[in-house]
Order: structure tokens, then C-alpha cells, then sequence
């Protein structure tokens, strides 16, 4: 037995009088009508309806059972059609997690054209560079970048971001500009990104036409966890860094920051955006999906 269309089907019988009525009203044979009646009393173990040749009547029992269950369906059809207008104008909480480099210089940037597309999605935004886990901390979608491990998430490849070595031109005035990973290594200083969630220091990585080698000082003077100190402490001629570009092209443009060794490359870092395996999304989630596909879309190289 279908429950819910024997209690859609019960329903209608009650508001039309007859069998027959309620069979032409929802278009189905009258014989599966009394069937799926039958079958509900027999669920029950209550009789709902009493039958004449002409009319049928309801029981008290069946009396209350259709005031409460006629109200749970019309509850029921505003659920699906909020959930069906949501579909169709986002609207709600949304709750999104990224690190602080990509939020403050691309996402937060662009903004304003999210909020007067979908100006009914209140978003909450996490800005860290520390992962999180969606479930517990029941966010929505995290924007990471790395090679990725949880197979058990949906993860959208958004962009390939370079990296760009680089550092203030008053730090190369006073220590010199290093030509190769091995000068880098031996004569300077070296700003480290270090793991918030493991405290392991990030080396750096370079590569030619040749080969590929890590810079990894240790004791090393100045390591930060956050990407928005490290670009700080750069322009502030503390040492060498390796940056995303997108971080360091404002400032290489305005002079603050000068690019060193750019016959060395770092392998572009790919970036994500990872929601839990769910099989349908919600209006809001797959609006910021679609919107964040397109603001990435300038490090894309493909």
C-alpha cells in the first residue's frame, strides 16, 4: 500500500461524498480508490467510511483521523512548495568556510554582485586557514585548496592557483637577489607558511626544465600560520616568500613587492569547492556553486 495516497485518496473521498466523485477528481480508476481505502482501514485496523449505494458517510473514528491527517497534507504542500520556490529564489542561512587569502582578495571583492543577485541568501562567512570538518561544524561548503583525501565529499575543481616567489625590494637592496633555490637557501631569509592544523612547517618548491627541489631551513627565523601575515611580513622586508600571485600582484604592480628567480617555477595549487554527497542541492547552495564557478573563472587555465 502507497500510505500517503491512501490517506490523500481517504481525504478526497470525504470532501467529494462518493467513491465515484473522488475517483474523477484525482483521475484514477474507482476500484483502486476502494482498494486503497480498504487497505487504509485495514492498517488501522478502524473502520473511516460507512458505504450506501449512494453516499458514503464517515465514522467518528474516521471524522478525527481526517481533520488530523487533512491538515498534515496541507502542511505537507506548503513544505513542497516552500522547498520548490527556494529552488527558484535562493533564500536562507549559508554557511560557507574559506582561508583568509581567498576571502579577503577575491571573494569578499566580488560580493556585492552575489548579494544583489541572491539578496535573500544570508550568508555566513568562516575565514581561516584551518580545515574544518562539514558535518560537525555544520557548514554548508568550505573553499580549500591541496590535494584533497575525504572521498566521502563532493569536491569542484574552481581554479589552479600560481605561485609567485618574491620579496620586498628593501630586503633585496640590504641581502642581495638570490638567482637559484641553493643561494635562496644558503644566503637569505625565508618567510615559512606553517600548518595551523599540524604546526608543520610548508617548504618551498621549485622547479625547471631540469629538475624539481624543496627549500626547508632549519630553525628557520620568521614561520606564520596565515597567508594574510605571510604577505604581511613580506611587504615588511622580513624575508623571501612564496605567495599565490593573486595575493602578490597588487603589490608587484604598485612596486612593493619584486618577483626573484622567475626561471624557477612552484606547480599551480588546485582549489576546491567541497559540499557533503547529498543528492539534491538546495537553491542557495547551488546558486554560491554556479556564482563562485564564475568569480574563479580568471584562474581557471582550462
Amino acid at each position: 500500500m502507497d500510505h500517503l495516497l491512501a490517506i490523500k485518496v481517504f481525504c478526497r473521498v470525504v470532501e467529494a461524498g462518493t467513491f465515484s466523485r473522488a475517483a474523477d477528481l484525482l483521475d484514477i480508476p474507482k476500484s483502486t480508490v476502494t482498494k486503497l481505502v480498504q487497505e487504509l482501514e485495514a492498517h488501522l485496523q478502524l473502520k473511516l467510511l460507512h458505504r450506501t449505494t449512494r453516499r458514503v458517510t464517515v465514522t467518528m473514528e474516521g471524522a478525527a483521523y481526517y481533520e488530523r491527517t487533512n491538515k498534515l497534507l496541507h502542511e505537507l504542500e506548503d513544505i513542497e512548495s516552500n522547498i520548490s520556490n527556494e529552488q527558484r529564489t535562493p533564500r536562507g542561512r549559508l554557511k560557507v568556510d574559506m582561508a583568509s587569502a581567498i576571502a579577503n582578495f577575491i571573494l569578499l571583492p566580488a560580493l556585492p554582485s552575489f548579494i544583489q543577485q541572491y539578496p535573500e541568501i544570508q550568508l555566513e562567512l568562516g575565514v581561516s586557514d584551518t580545515n574544518i570538518d562539514l558535518l560537525t561544524d555544520n557548514v554548508d561548503c568550505v573553499i580549500r585548496g591541496g590535494e584533497l583525501s575525504d572521498t566521502s565529499l563532493i569536491a569542484k575543481r574552481i581554479a589552479e592557483l600560481k605561485f609567485v616567489t618574491c620579496a620586498a625590494p628593501r630586503y633585496l637592496q640590504q641581502y642581495g637577489t638570490p638567482q637559484t633555490p641553493d643561494d635562496l637557501s644558503s644566503n637569505h631569509r625565508i618567510i615559512y607558511y606553517r600548518s595551523r592544523k599540524t604546526n608543520r612547517v610548508m617548504p618551498l618548491r621549485f622547479s625547471n626544465k631540469q629538475q624539481s627541489m624543496e627549500i626547508q631551513q632549519q630553525g628557520s627565523q620568521l614561520s606564520v600560520n596565515d597567508s594574510t601575515a605571510q604577505l604581511t611580513a613580506t611587504l615588511n622586508g622580513l624575508g623571501v616568500s612564496q605567495l599565490p600571485l593573486f595575493m602578490a600582484q597588487p603589490y608587484i604592480d604598485k612596486g612593493q613587492l619584486q618577483l626573484i628567480m622567475t626561471n624557477w617555477q612552484r606547480a599551480a595549487f588546485p582549489l576546491y569547492l567541497i559540499y557533503p554527497h547529498e543528492r539534491h542541492l538546495s537553491g542557495r547552495l547551488r546558486a554560491f556553486t554556479t556564482w563562485v564557478m564564475d568569480i574563479f573563472q580568471p584562474y581557471r587555465p582550462y
